[in-house]
């Protein structure tokens, strides 16, 4: 089964746009916007008259005072107006919560082009004013005073972890390290310096512990940013690139209350995996790559336990024999990830979508890998509960 078989039409991504991530003060939430979408309508060939439908992924709570942004795309060319233009909001997994709208649009046979954008700018607003946001995004400690944040709450998960597994530290370090070497090649990356494992596993005045056991190193960074992609149910004249098909989709929620969820376990985040690669007819082993949601690298562990790379409390032989690096059998996060590309929060699913695209397209530039057909790309919002997983293929 795929998306085609079940549903008798094809979703194809046919164009796409990507800003720099990073603190990008010359830019606003309405320039990184329009910037975006420019590009990916003119790479897909169609002219902005043939866009029936715009969704924008933003999670915004408070990190900007204009909080009713769906018509800011419209400012893009003039033959958008009148579009319907809608914002979604899912936490972190924003991004991926408007392309799924999109992909039910197209589903639903009321579009057949719909624009998708993702975008946040979050580095203009005190550090107080992002981390209360952040924390919004989760049932027992939203509007509380916290230290540290969103940070505190994954190092919890993390020492729950090490309590049932035994000591990660050292293993969260070359995720880190792997992640940052990638980014390296990643022109649209926050942070693009190879920092080593050394580096990522000590605890040194220029990688302090922000929240035991987890170190700055182990967290990805406040970032502005914005991604954009057309969603067709058909391939478009005059595209910049080959499309690229969705096979299949997946989404699942868990509990918000934290007393509800087993913090290790991520069972929703399993789950849509198991959706998304029973609708695309795959499994992970047919996969060439993963996008994963490495807002912390104790996330990039629990994700290949959730994605069934290996069983619970095995995670860290994923990094530790090679399996996720990048000539690895499963190359994971070879972008960069949150921990090195950024995390503007409503860019974040849109981000991975478009990095996926362009390599399943032979267009990923120094990012490249030689063999790159089918991939999955996993985005997450608050702390397991909203979970959403795309898999993608080459055309």
């Amino acid at each position: 089964m795929t998306i085609a078989h079940e549903f008798g039409k094809d979703v194809l991504l046919t164009g796409w746009g990507h800003s720099r991530f990073g603190k990008l003060s010359e830019e606003t939430l309405e320039s990184l916007i329009v910037k975006v979408a420019t590009e990916a309508i003119a790479n897909s060939g169609l002219d902005a008259g043939s866009i029936d439908e715009i969704v924008l992924g933003q999670f915004n709570s408070g990190m900007m005072p204009l909080s009713f942004t769906s018509s800011l795309a419209l400012q893009t060319d003039p033959a958008l107006a009148n579009v319907p233009a809608t914002r979604v909001e899912n936490a972190c997994a924003s991004g991926s919560a408007a392309v799924q709208q999109g992909v039910k649009s197209l589903l639903a046979g009321t579009a057949r082009n719909v624009l998708v954008i993702g975008a946040e700018k979050m580095t203009q607003a005190p550090a107080s004013v992002v981390g209360a946001a952040l924390l919004g995004a989760d049932y027992d400690t939203a509007g509380k005073e916290s230290t540290t944040g969103f940070t505190g709450l994954f190092a919890a998960v993390a020492k729950d972890y090490e309590a049932r597994y035994g000591k990660v530290g050292d293993v969260l370090g070359s995720i880190a390290a792997k992640n940052h070497r990638n980014g390296v090649d990643n022109p649209y990356a926050q942070l693009r310096k190879d920092l080593g494992e050394e580096f990522c596993r000590t605890v040194s005045e220029r990688n302090p512990m922000v929240a035991d056991p987890l170190r700055r190193t182990d967290c990805s960074p406040v970032s502005d940013g914005a991604a954009a992609v057309v969603l067709s149910t058909s391939r478009t004249s005059g595209a910049a690139t080959s499309p690229v098909r969705l096979t299949g989709f997946g989404h699942a929620n868990d509990f918000l209350p934290a007393a509800r969820r087993d913090s290790t376990a991520f069972a929703a985040t399993r789950m849509s995996f198991e959706r998304a690669f029973a609708m695309a007819g795959t499994r992970l082993d047919e996969l060439d790559f993963l996008e994963v949601h490495d807002c912390f690298t104790i996330a990039e562990l629990l994700m290949y336990e959730a994605a069934g790379l290996t069983e619970a409390g095995q995670g860290s032989r994923a990094i530790t024999e090679g399996w996720v690096h990048r000539e690895g059998r499963l190359p994971v996060n070879v972008s960069g990830g949150l921990k090195a590309k950024g995390h503007p929060v409503g860019a974040t699913g849109v981000s991975q979508h478009v990095i996926a695209a362009m390599q399943l397209s032979g267009t990923a530039g120094a990012m490249q890998l030689p063999q790159a057909r089918r991939a999955a790309v996993q985005n997450m919002g608050g702390l397991g509960v909203a979970n959403y997983v795309s898999v993608l293929e080459s055309m």
